[in-house]
C-alpha cells in the first residue's frame, strides 16, 4: 500500500470517526414560559414541541420508550432490595460473627431466617423477571 493509498483509507475513517450524535441545544426558560409551554405542549413532550414550532412537518418526532412488563419487574425487585438494608444488615452480621461477637439466641436465629426468606423473595422476582431458570 502506497503512503497516498494509506493516507486516503486514514482520512475516509477519520470523517467517519468525527461524525458524532446531535448535541442538546440548551435554552433558559422562566417558570412561567416553561409553563406556557408545558400547557400548549399537551400530552407531547416539549422537545417534540419546540422541535414542530420550529421545523413545522420536517420536524422528526423522538421516539418515545414505554416500559415493558419486565422492566416494571426490574424496577419492583430493585426497590425492594433498596427499602430492605439487606446488604447493610447482612454484613453487620458476618463482621460480627468474623469477631466472635454474635451471641447465638432465638430472636437472632428467627432475624437471620427473615433475612434469608427475603433474600430468596428477591432472589425468585429477579428469576421470573429475567425469564431463566434457577438452578
Amino acid at each position: 500500500m502506497s503512503i497516498n493509498e494509506n493516507r486516503s483509507s486514514a482520512s475516509v475513517f477519520n470523517r467517519a470517526a468525527k461524525k458524532k450524535a446531535s448535541s442538546p441545544f440548551s435554552l433558559r426558560l422562566s417558570e412561567d414560559e416553561r409553563a406556557l409551554l408545558r400547557q400548549r405542549a399537551g400530552k407531547r413532550s416539549l422537545g417534540d414541541y419546540i422541535r414542530s414550532c420550529l421545523f413545522g412537518d420536517a420536524a422528526k418526532p423522538s421516539k418515545r420508550r414505554t416500559p415493558r412488563d419486565r422492566d416494571i419487574e426490574y424496577a419492583k425487585a430493585l426497590a425492594g432490595l433498596g427499602r430492605s438494608e439487606l446488604a447493610t444488615n447482612m454484613a453487620t452480621i458476618a463482621n460480627a460473627a468474623a469477631v466472635g461477637a454474635l451471641p447465638v439466641t432465638p430472636d437472632l436465629t428467627e432475624a437471620l431466617n427473615a433475612a434469608c426468606r427475603d433474600i430468596r423473595d428477591m432472589r425468585d422476582a429477579l428469576i421470573k423477571s429475567l425469564g431463566v431458570k434457577a438452578k
